[in-house]
């Protein structure tokens, strides 16, 4: 009886100190709604757009546990799809102040395959989708996780839906507009579409209990 405590508590302890990340868990990056950088750029316009409640999300990636390190699969502005150290995402993502974006990870609940990593590694080298139009060979954030993990039936596990980019105030954020302009196209507001906050709201996902941050220097 005694053992079966001893075990217990251990477990217990275990689950207290965090969970172990995986290969193909998907990090989520939030800034506080307070937090501005007053910087007019992507970010910020995603945050006007998507933002909801006290944190608001501002990318997606997905994270492999490689022999060599913790690595991340992202689409940014400035990189492209790209495969690369955590460490270089969290130099990257480093706010104007110098503190720490907030990471969340979360898991599949069901249904993860390792051919996801191959399909996200395969897309790498293409361009950022600045169109955030479907079916082009340039990739945004969460497009390259939507086409990268696929059911069985070949439909995406992340279904898309229509595309929002006004604020609250039901206005377009001066860097859509400006953006858009430059490319000499509208805003292609309600095309089908995802973002990082309702990815990350998505019921097929779990929350994992673990300090991102630390993995950099396990």
């Amino acid at each position: 009886m005694r053992r079966l405590c001893l075990i217990a508590a251990a477990a217990l302890l275990a689950a207290c100190q965090g969970q172990k990340p995986r290969t193909g868990d998907l990090v989520f990056i939030g800034i506080p709604a307070e937090y501005n950088a007053e910087t007019g750029s992507m970010d910020e316009a995603i945050v006007a757009a998507t933002g909801r409640g006290t944190l608001n999300i501002i990318h997606a990636a997905i994270l492999e546990m490689a022999p060599e390190g913790p690595m991340i699969i992202d689409a940014t502005l400035k990189y492209g799809v790209d495969r690369h150290p955590l460490d270089s995402t969290i130099a990257q993502f480093t706010l104007g102040d110098g503190s720490q974006p907030v990471y969340i990870v979360k898991r599949l609940k069901k249904g993860f395959k390792p051919e996801f990593i191959d399909n996200a590694k395969a897309f790498c080298g293409r361009g950022y989708d600045l169109y955030f139009l479907p079916e082009n060979e340039e990739l945004y954030c969460t497009e390259l996780i939507q086409r990268s993990y696929t059911a069985p039936d070949g439909l995406p596990i992340f279904p898309s839906q229509p595309m929002n980019f006004k604020n609250k105030d039901g206005e377009f954020p001066h860097y859509w507009n400006w953006l858009f302009g430059l490319l000499g196209m509208d805003i292609p507001q309600g095309l089908p579409g995802t973002n990082p906050q309702d990815m990350m709201d998505s019921p097929v996902l779990k929350t994992v209990n673990c300090n991102l941050l630390d993995i950099t220097t396990d």
